[in-house]
């Protein structure tokens, strides 16, 4: 068993301060977000926030098949597949592939970014 499962089983992010999984790209891609936004999804990544995820991806999930409607979008889609990623096994191999797959064709979107300046 990796690192990287035996971390996801026990529910510890060690110490090198990853938000979930054990991927460093998920947590390169988090901090990437606005600082809100960032802290909700760092919030939901959370192995304790299980209860809260799960429902939430589903929900995205209907929300994006129903993407025909107002409000809804396909952006809803693969939000709602990434955050079920943390708990079923076959979404989370996908989702690595799916960052392979980004580092080779955009890996501008790993790289730290700016500090944000609060405008406030």
């Amino acid at each position: 068993m990796s690192a990287t499962s035996d971390e996801h089983t026990t529910g510890t992010a060690g110490t090198t301060g990853q938000i979930a999984g054990g991927d460093p790209r998920l947590d390169r891609l988090v901090h990437r977000l606005p600082p809100r936004m960032g802290d909700t999804v760092t919030y939901l990544l959370k192995p304790s926030s299980r209860w809260v995820r799960i429902p939430s991806g589903a929900l995205l999930i209907v929300g994006g098949v129903f993407s025909f409607l107002p409000v809804l979008g396909v952006w809803m889609l693969p939000l709602g597949l990434a955050l079920l990623a943390e708990d079923v096994p076959a979404l989370r191999s996908a989702r690595s592939k799916v960052f392979d797959w980004i580092e080779r064709r955009k890996p501008q979107w790993f790289e730290p970014s700016a500090p944000k300046i609060d405008q406030s």
